[in-house]
């Protein structure tokens, strides 16, 4: 056994074999993997391996994409040909026009991964499936993709190939201890020696936190039991004379493939189970949990209802195994929170139609540093201190008993909530908050009219509409008051703070005390990494702010380009809330409750300073993501509630009105204001972005610089544009296809109704030459072609003069 090499992947199932041989593919041959048992031994070898086209995103269109043009090329290798049923088709079925709507929105951003999806009547899914009733079916999704696929050939051909570019693979090698010394270099400890490496990489499946538990972390990964049986030979099916296509039910929670002349169905049961809880056995390898065909009768009773002929058949097997869930059910594949040259790629529940992408994507981010598509839907860092076990199996049960249902806009789901709170939590509740969830903070979405009101889930405006408008109104005409909680804040100290800042960011840096800045961080491939506003507090260090969800992200970033400086970092995330106060009459507010000068010529746009607001002591910015005058008040949460009580009083006699996340979203389009991972993403620099003026080339070197000079020369890819959306039914949700001439030119990436300008508003990366304002397109909006027109960004107030006040 080799005791020096670059790479170590920990785990044999299709995520490591994956992963190896993946990482072969982008250059790196001298890897290995380790295997405490045999190749497929955990989850692998009793997974249904269904393999459709099918994701929520983007991201997850293409990645599932990548791994059939894969195992399409694996099934016609003549030397190790894996069996692979590829493009027998599979529907989803829908009972409402609601999902419909669902299905509809998913074939419109598939279609801009250049992959094709059909929404289809019930008849018409009872003509390809003919096995199926259409009582309570409105339709279906179909995948002319979908297949299934052996799990072992699979994993054994990946290994096979990468072997053959000079990879090697340890079997029987359990992995006790891992060991990170002062370089960030790796020893991995197993019964057979140690190696040395570079690179670690955690593929364990259901072990994921044994080995987690070695480099001292925790992964929010939980196991769930899941059934599923194959039956005798359906009369149906062999005189079909074709195989019959996949089917998803979320009416009645299961799924079914043909198996020979049978079939395979599997359940989701409301009554379900978690696994592993209390820890794994180390002998329970190639095995299973014992069957509990019980808990499935009230899901039995649907299949039966929506395939009659199951009712006259036998089971040969039944299996119930376990299988991965995170806090959202997309799996964790990346950098390793607070470490350094440690990946992992877990919580694949469905590994095996994945897999192929999901260990692809990682290979590009281990050698490269980065994916060709935008990996923060699969990002480990996602999910930050609240990701505990308890949270995680709430999450996973819940996620579990509603596999096929899609989440709508604006839905939130009930289970493990609240995780994250403040001290304003129970008083915003009082006032009739209704809640959305920000990297597990509670925060105010909206006000609720009436203690009754409540909106139904869809993908048209909803019953909020006229809410938010009201709120967005009292901000333009008065003055509002919002919670901002979670919002990420790292202290950067010490001497080279602002060098370090100059390095790292593309722009330049504010260095006078008493100033903030707005300003961009960029990958090792000129792209945009970060967002963050750097506030010089006088008389004390610098604040670097971004988005709550990016708080791991940024902080590992910020440490992995730190060395060589003299700066200290520390987070802050937790001690302080914001209190936004915005409009006309803010000023007039925050002088009725804080001593000191807050005219425009003693506290202009973009300043920072100290003060005391009531009795509580804050840090207040003069910025804006509403466009109004604005002010951002930073306070610690122990003095949260008294600085809430002096705003609230202060405002009383100015129309003061509390406003949430869905006033700001509206406001921020209008203003042509960005969102990280919506609107700035990996896959574009900032020229593409709009960003032009937060970048200085002149200004000597920066992470990303040559990279992005040598972008900028070969001209643009895309641009990101403001459309006007010409209609008034729903918004532009982020994924639909921007077209011209019935071609896909771009893809939505944010969509809603501004208020102040009544216009319906979207952003789109499109092609350059489709970019030019007064250039009317078309968008696939729920399966309806609607014009859209590029217009000039931030049609509210263009010329910046609101928030100066």
């Amino acid at each position: 056994m080799k005791n020096q090499t670059r790479a170590v992947v920990i785990g044999g199932g299709i995520a490591g074999c994956s992963t190896l041989y993946h990482l072969t593919q982008e250059g790196w041959t001298d890897v290995v993997l380790v295997e405490r048992d045999e190749l497929t031994s955990g989850t692998t070898w009793h997974s249904a391996a269904q393999v459709t086209n099918f994701g929520m995103n983007q991201t997850m269109v293409g990645l599932k994409s990548h791994s059939i043009a894969l195992y399409q090329d694996l099934r016609d290798d003549p030397d190790y040909p894996v069996q692979y049923n590829h493009g027998d088709g599979g529907i989803r079925l829908a009972n409402t026009e609601a999902q419909m709507d669902g299905y509809r929105h998913f074939a419109s951003m598939a279609r801009g991964m250049g992959v094709t999806f059909e929404v289809i009547d019930a008849a018409e899914c009872a003509r390809r499936h003919p096995l199926i009733s259409t009582e309570n079916l409105l339709g279906g999704l179909w995948d002319g993709n979908d297949g299934d696929i052996d799990p072992a050939s699979l994993c054994q051909a990946l290994a096979r190939r990468a072997r053959k570019a000079g990879a090697e693979v340890y079997r029987q090698t359990p992995v006790t201890g891992l060991t990170q010394h002062r370089d960030h270099s790796w020893t991995v400890h197993t019964t057979k020696g140690d190696i040395d490496c570079e690179v670690v990489v955690n593929a364990c499946g259901y072990r994921v936190n044994e080995v987690g538990a070695m480099m001292g972390v925790h992964h929010p990964v939980a196991s769930m039991e899941h059934q599923y049986f194959v039956t005798d030979d359906i009369p149906g099916i062999v005189e079909a004379g074709h195989r019959m296509p996949l089917l998803r039910c979320p009416i009645s929670d299961y799924y079914c493939r043909q198996e020979k002349n049978g079939l395979l169905l599997g359940f989701y049961e409301q009554d379900c189970r978690t696994w592993g809880m209390d820890g794994i056995s180390p002998d329970f390898s190639n095995d299973l949990c014992p069957d509990d065909l019980d808990r499935i009768t009230d899901v039995l009773e649907g299949a039966f209802a929506r395939m009659p002929a199951l009712m006259d058949v036998g089971i040969k097997t039944v299996v119930n195994g376990p299988i991965t869930y995170t806090i959202d059910g997309a799996p964790l594949v990346g950098p390793i929170p607070g470490k350094r040259n440690a990946f992992c790629i877990i919580g694949l529940r469905a590994g095996l139609g994945e897999g192929g992408g999901h260990g692809w994507l990682l290979a590009q981010q281990i050698v490269h540093g980065e994916a060709c598509y935008d990996t923060w839907v699969l990002d480990p860092r996602r999910f930050t201190g609240h990701g505990n076990v308890e949270l995680t199996a709430l999450k996973a049960i819940e996620d579990y008993q509603n596999e096929f249902r899609f989440h709508f806009p604006h839905e939130h789901r009930p289970a493990g909530r609240p995780v994250k709170t403040t001290p304003l939590t129970p008083v915003l509740a009082a006032e009739g908050a209704a809640f959305t969830v920000v990297n597990g903070w509670e925060r105010a979405e909206y006000f609720k009219p009436s203690p009754e009101f409540a909106v139904t889930h869809g993908f048209g405006f909803d019953a909020a509409f006229d809410v938010v408008a009201a709120e967005v109104a009292a901000v333009q005409n008065a003055v509002g008051l919002a919670e901002v909680n979670g919002f990420n804040r790292i202290e950067i100290a010490g001497p080279d703070a602002h060098p370090f800042l100059d390095h790292v960011m593309c722009g330049r840096v504010p260095a006078r005390a008493g100033k903030v800045g707005l300003g961009y961080l960029l990958n090792a491939q000129g792209c945009v990494k970060a967002e963050a506003t750097v506030a010089n507090i006088p008389d004390g260090p610098v604040w670097f702010g971004s988005a709550a969800a990016a708080e791991w992200h940024d902080l590992d970033w910020l440490a992995q380009h730190s060395d060589g400086f003299d700066v200290s970092l520390r987070s802050l995330t937790e001690a302080y809330t914001i209190l936004v106060l915005a409009g006309p009459r803010a000023r007039d507010v925050l002088c009725a409750c804080s001593r000191g000068d807050w005219s425009a010529q003693a506290f202009p746009w973009l300043s920072v300073r100290r003060a005391f607001v009531g009795i509580a002591p804050a840090v207040v910015m003069s910025v804006s993501f509403s466009g109004e005058l604005a002010y951002e008040i930073h306070v610690p949460n122990a003095q949260l509630y008294a600085a809430y009580l002096a705003l609230r009083a202060a405002g009383a006699g100015h129309g003061l009105r509390l406003f949430g996340a869905r006033a700001v979203e509206s406001m921020r389009m209008e203003k042509g204001f960005l969102h990280w991972k919506a609107d700035l993403i990996t896959e574009f620099d900032p020229f593409e972005t709009g960003l032009d003026r937060f970048v200085a080339m002149d200004k000597g070197d920066f992470v990303g610089r040559a990279a992005l000079a040598a972008r900028q020369a070969a001209g643009p890819k895309a641009r990101l544009v403001s459309l006007r959306v010409q209609c008034d039914h729903g918004p532009a949700h982020p994924g639909a296809s921007i077209l011209r001439a019935g071609a896909v030119v771009g893809t939505v990436t944010s969509g809603d109704w501004g208020h102040r300008v009544g216009q319906n508003l979207a952003y789109a990366f499109v092609r350059p030459e489709v970019a030019a304002p007064g250039t009317v397109l078309e968008a696939d909006l729920l399966g309806r072609s609607v014009a859209v027109e590029v217009i000039a960004p931030g049609p509210y107030d263009p010329q910046m003069r609101l928030p100066r006040g």
